[in-house]
């Protein structure tokens, strides 16, 4: 998969609410029934596990309760990567044959959270804002099923960008972080690299002989995104591993980052 320059310098702003549903299924657009405004349920098929993965959104709850594109794009690459691990963006920051400890902020629906633990048959904390939790503690226990037969555990856990005790509460000894789509309120920006400090900087004295990692999936809509990655170049190494191409009319495609604290220096 080649990989492309990335967009966060393109002059204009895209319209947030038409790409975040950018990849839905044609289904969701022809609901309009009460209900279906409430909850929709989508079904994820993924192919080196033939298993189905089901989510519940609540569009009407806010942003947190909807999909978003790149959450289906590290779902894609997670399931090429059980295929063809040493032909997968991913090759450089899994490993064959040992159990992973991931954590995923900004879970959402949890579906890339829950793809990881089924297809990498890893154990994962997904975690979000406490209001977020209930539904997405519903979508873990929607797919029990499927994550046991893969080997794979999902535990639950509220976690607030920026609150220092939290990230104590869950732990730091993580193998790899996952985010998608969590660049988006220029808010949260600071808040979100104090989180990411207090996970991929927490060593002290001697370097960690393994580092952990931290992969994201952004589709960029505002030009002000590009603050966050400037400022995260300024405590991480940020790598593109990779670009979608662009589709369904779009300009742009998502973007593929991994983060890695930088050595401290004595």
């Amino acid at each position: 998969m080649s990989i492309i320059s990335t967009q966060e310098d393109d002059d204009d702003d895209i319209d947030p609410m038409k790409m975040i549903s950018l990849h839905d299924d044609d289904d969701d657009d022809k609901q309009h029934d009460a209900s279906s405004i409430n909850e929709q349920f989508q079904r994820h098929y993924i192919r080196s596990i033939d298993s189905t993965v089901v989510i519940r959104q609540i569009p009407s709850e806010g942003l947190s309760f909807k999909l978003w594109p790149a959450a289906t794009t590290l779902v894609t690459l997670l399931d090429h990567y059980r295929c063809h691990p040493c032909d997968s963006p991913l090759a450089s920051v899994l490993s064959n044959g040992v159990q992973l400890s991931i954590l995923e902020l900004g879970s959402g629906t949890g579906l890339v959270g829950m793809a990881a633990a089924a297809v990498l048959g890893a154990n994962v904390t997904v975690t979000d804002l406490p209001h977020v939790i209930p539904n997405l503690q519903f979508n873990v226990d929607a797919n029990a099923v499927t994550l046991c037969l893969q080997g794979g555990t999902v535990n639950v856990a509220p976690l607030r960008w920026g609150e220092a005790d939290d990230v104590e509460a869950i732990g730091r000894e993580f193998d790899l972080i996952m985010g998608s789509d969590v660049v988006y309120h220029d808010h949260l920006f600071e808040p979100l690299l104090e989180t990411l400090r207090l996970l991929l900087n927490s060593s002290t004295g001697e370097e960690k002989k393994k580092k952990t990692k931290f992969v994201v999936g952004h589709l960029r809509r505002w030009k002000k995104e590009a603050v966050f990655f400037k400022k995260a170049k300024k405590f991480f190494e940020v790598e593109t591993i990779h670009v979608d191409r662009p589709c369904d009319g779009a300009r742009i495609g998502v973007v593929v980052y991994c983060m890695t604290g930088k050595a401290k220096r004595s």
